[in-house]
């Protein structure tokens, strides 16, 4: 069966750029209905063919998340020929997605000002570590610094411990997300005044974007926000409790009415009017003593106990969860999050996310699990859609073009 056409079925993107930001965007805009053209340079694929830490015959599957849903050709930009050909796909094209050091594309010409006089209405997204203007805009940025410059990692972790990272290049794939948030703003812009205009997006900058209060809590009261372990400081309850088999539950009831449910499915219903958890500000102030009566009774009880107890009176509380208990989850299951993909390089099927988010007209699609090899869609691209005979593709060939 065909998949139905997605949201933004009739959208041609050109996906430039390495790893993870990048095409993560381009991931994003495929799974909407994008066609998706990922270029890489001859001889030199992207990395992220050989990322991901299960094997199978020599074969990683980090790439085929991202490379789902795209057309794979090769093309050396760094070359008059290959300028060309790139600026005749732009013609052809909506949205270009890169994610290459600021300044790389105004190096081998192909700034936004070149590329806008083929096309007028081209999006161009740009993600870079720092941004394409000041005084870092020059520097190579990767997740791991992005999300220490922004004070991301700051947060993270216990107090008086190292700040941790997560174990995902978190910082890449907010940019990726904010990167193709921005297209689709740029796109609806675009059927307004006809013009298309530069994305520009940072690692530390999404980074950073998610933080809450911090900003104007350290202006206006000098707060310096830090790490807080397994709860935030002044939220609570809100943390993780020890089930009597050792293994840990969430519990989050910081609002007074989930609170008073709290109490209630304790047994210990007086806690609610008690002056020291009467309301969000005491419970905050309290949060030890809380947290150690709350911590008490969990330990006495199985975890799907505690789980069923607190669901029951409508109290927030989940498992923490590992990927093998992921992808058995019901839930998940039944909104279709986890999807087939047939790995072409693998030979095998191979299980990946689903689409986020879920729309109801226009639901997004994998329509193909992407490319096995570099250059698999030379032919289908350059010849289909630019017209190029099979003499001029083998001539590019023999010059190391594509």
């Amino acid at each position: 069966m065909t998949p139905p056409a997605g949201a933004l079925d009739g959208i041609r993107v050109i996906e430039l750029g390495t790893l993870i930001s990048g095409p993560f965007a381009g991931r994003l805009l495929g799974d909407m209905g994008a066609e998706v053209i990922k270029v890489e340079l001859p001889g030199k694929p992207d990395p992220l063919r050989t990322w991901g830490q299960a094997e199978h015959d020599g074969h990683h599957f980090f790439w085929t998340v991202h490379a789902r849903n795209k057309k794979a050709v090769t093309l050396d930009l760094r070359t008059d020929r290959g300028r060309e050909l790139f600026l005749e796909l732009v013609e052809q094209c909506d949205i270009i997605v890169e994610n290459f050091r600021a300044g790389t594309l105004e190096r081998w010409g192909l700034g936004f000002e070149v590329l806008r006089q083929r096309n007028n209405g081209i999006i161009l997204v740009r993600v870079s570590g720092y941004g394409q203007t000041g005084p870092d805009a020059h520097k190579a940025g990767y997740a791991s610094v992005a999300e220490a410059a922004s004070g991301l990692r700051h947060m993270n972790g216990f107090p008086g411990g190292p700040p941790p990272r997560l174990a995902l290049s978190l910082g890449d794939s907010l940019a990726g997300m904010f990167a193709a948030q921005g297209a689709l703003a740029a796109l609806y812009r675009r059927t307004v005044t006809g013009d298309g205009q530069v994305v520009d997006v940072a690692l530390t900058e999404s980074c950073l974007a998610i933080q809450e209060s911090t900003i104007p809590d350290y202006d206006v009261g000098g707060v310096v926000r830090g790490p807080s372990g397994t709860r935030l400081e002044g939220i609570a309850p809100s943390n993780i409790y020890q089930a009597s088999d050792g293994s840990w539950v969430v519990i989050a009831a910081n609002q007074d009415s989930v609170f008073a449910r709290l109490c209630q499915a304790m047994g210990r219903a007086e806690l609610a009017s008690d002056p020291q958890f009467a309301d969000h500000v005491a419970r905050g102030r309290n949060q030890d003593e809380l947290d150690a009566i709350i911590g008490e009774w969990a330990a006495q009880r199985k975890p799907d106990d505690i789980i069923a107890t607190l669901s029951d009176a409508g109290v927030i509380s989940g498992p923490i969860n590992t990927v093998a208990e992921v992808v058995n989850d019901p839930q998940l299951r039944a909104r279709g999050m986890f999807a087939e993909h047939w790995d072409e390089g693998a030979e095998r099927t191979v299980l990946g996310p689903g689409i986020v988010p879920v729309l109801s007209e226009t639901p997004g699609a994998i329509r193909n699990a992407g490319s096995a090899r570099p250059g698999q869609h030379n032919d289908e691209v350059y010849a289909g859609l630019l017209g190029k005979t099979a003499a001029e593709l083998e001539a590019l060939r023999a010059e190391g073009v594509l």
